[in-house]
């Protein structure tokens, strides 16, 4: 049912940074935003997020933004890989764990003998804490006394919602997350949740969609809310920009979510080729549907190679292109080592003494849009190839990812991707926004190119 919302503030967790943004209900347009960087907090038990400064961000921006522009729901949306463990009164047990945080070898040994098989999960073995059983096992031995005070565990978004509400949730975007909790196939908590004695400590699952109630009196006064504001449940981030496409368009086809993570899913394919070793796993959607899906930490690797490199002239990267795909030039994977589809590799440059900066940003936009096709070949991923978020204003890894496939891109320009999805949840009809598609070109000699780059690393 299509609601006559207004405008749906988003409170937008990302893995680098945070934001509260104000969507106009009827074209999905911007009207406010506030934004934060996600700190990591290294006191304590374990490097954590700085849930207080985020909190004290939410409701300052909230109330910044009560009165003007308004708004009239709010919705919640998260980077996966986080739950948050509350004790009875409903505030936090423990700190919410850094996902990027190395456990003691011992602890993740014992935790890989324990956890279910691929075949159950579609959940791959994760470096540091990205599979969410691992971290609460790495909670549970070694901080018994604390996780002792443990009286629900939620996952990330939901423990936003629950601030807000006080209503305790779980959801299935983020339970299906590579958590190593979820069952895809039978749409239920895997058999680690009984192995790690946990059932009784998660909470109720509700929908994506469900509004969980409105605002707490105490919360909405310091707010400024003058009236009931509803909080819907909330969603896993990169499933949030899936959303829209879920909505208006007709499968198969690609989404490509990018940002710290280039998320990538097969819509409209099957589970049966997943292959655990080359991070690829099952996503599930707000509607709980399994999607084939892989990723690589593209954002966090184009961050790091482009700050190496500098300033460069863009209008000059396009024909860049043609010479250093004629020269050989090349960055091998991985830039971030312990995921994607090439595990085990460390990057390294291929013929690029004396290139210039903007020859070796070529090469890095070559590099991203290769390990982008890799990914979305392990999925078998059909279709035309939607981007969405920073990558979707890379001219030239949009081109040479159209020429690499052979598909149609399209670009979905701006930031709002995931915040977008999650205005979604509330009823609202989808923004018919602005949208570009990359035709496939030849570029010439890219296919000896494309096969010079994998010899190395197949």
């Amino acid at each position: 049912m299509i609601s006559n919302l207004r405008r749906i503030a988003v409170l937008d967790i990302g893995k680098t940074n945070a934001k509260v943004v104000v969507l106009d209900g009827a074209t999905g347009e911007e009207v406010a935003v506030a934004k934060t960087p996600n700190r990591v907090l290294t006191d304590g038990p374990y490097p954590h997020y700085d849930i207080d400064k985020l909190w004290s961000f939410t409701l300052n921006a909230l109330g910044s933004f009560a009165k003007e522009p308004g708004f009239d729901a709010i919705s919640i949306t998260t980077h996966g890989a986080s739950a948050a463990l509350l004790d009875e009164a409903g505030n936090l047990a423990m700190p919410v764990l850094d996902y990027e945080h190395e456990y003691p070898a011992d602890i993740s040994e014992a935790y890989r003998r324990l956890r279910p098989p691929f075949e159950e999960t579609f959940s791959p073995h994760q470096m540091m804490g990205l599979n969410i059983g691992a971290q609460l096992h790495y909670q549970k031995c070694a901080f018994p006394k604390d996780f002792a005070k443990v009286a629900t565990i939620v996952t990330y978004p939901q423990y936003w919602t629950a601030r807000l509400t006080g209503v305790a949730s779980n959801e299935v975007t983020s339970l299906g997350c590579h958590t190593d909790l979820w069952n895809p196939r039978e749409s239920c908590y895997s058999s680690l949740v009984d192995t790690l004695a946990i059932r009784n400590l998660m909470a109720p699952i509700r929908s994506a969609f469900d509004p969980l109630g409105p605002v707490l009196p105490h919360i909405a006064e310091v707010i400024g809310l003058a009236r009931d504001v509803p909080v819907y449940c909330g969603i896993h981030d990169s499933n949030a920009s899936l959303l829209p496409h879920l909505i208006d368009r007709i499968a198969p086809f690609a989404v490509v979510s990018t940002g710290t993570w280039v998320v990538n899913f097969g819509v409209g394919g099957n589970l049966g080729h997943l292959d655990p070793r080359r991070d690829t796993l099952a996503n599930v959607d707000a509607y709980g549907r399994a999607v084939p899906s892989s990723r690589f930490m593209g954002g966090r690797e184009f961050e790091t190679i482009s700050g190496e490199i500098g300033q460069v002239e863009t209008q000059e990267i396009a024909s860049a292109i043609e010479r250093v795909v004629e020269k050989g030039m090349m960055l091998l994977p991985n830039v971030v080592s312990g995921s994607g589809p090439f595990p085990g590799k460390s990057a390294r440059w291929i013929n690029a003494q004396g290139a210039s900066g903007t020859e070796r940003y070529a090469v890095l936009c070559l590099y991203l849009a290769l390990m982008n096709q890799a990914c979305l070949d392990l999925i078998g991923a059909q279709g035309p190839i939607i981007v969405e978020g920073p990558f979707a204003l890379n001219d030239t890894y949009l081109m040479v990812l159209a020429a690499l496939t052979c598909r149609d891109v399209i670009a979905i320009p701006g930031s709002t991707g995931t915040s977008q999805g999650a205005a979604l949840l509330t009823g609202i009809k989808p923004p018919s926004g602005t949208e570009r598609k990359v035709l496939p070109s030849a570029i010439p000699g890219l296919e000896t190119y494309r096969k010079a780059w994998h010899a190395p690393v197949a």
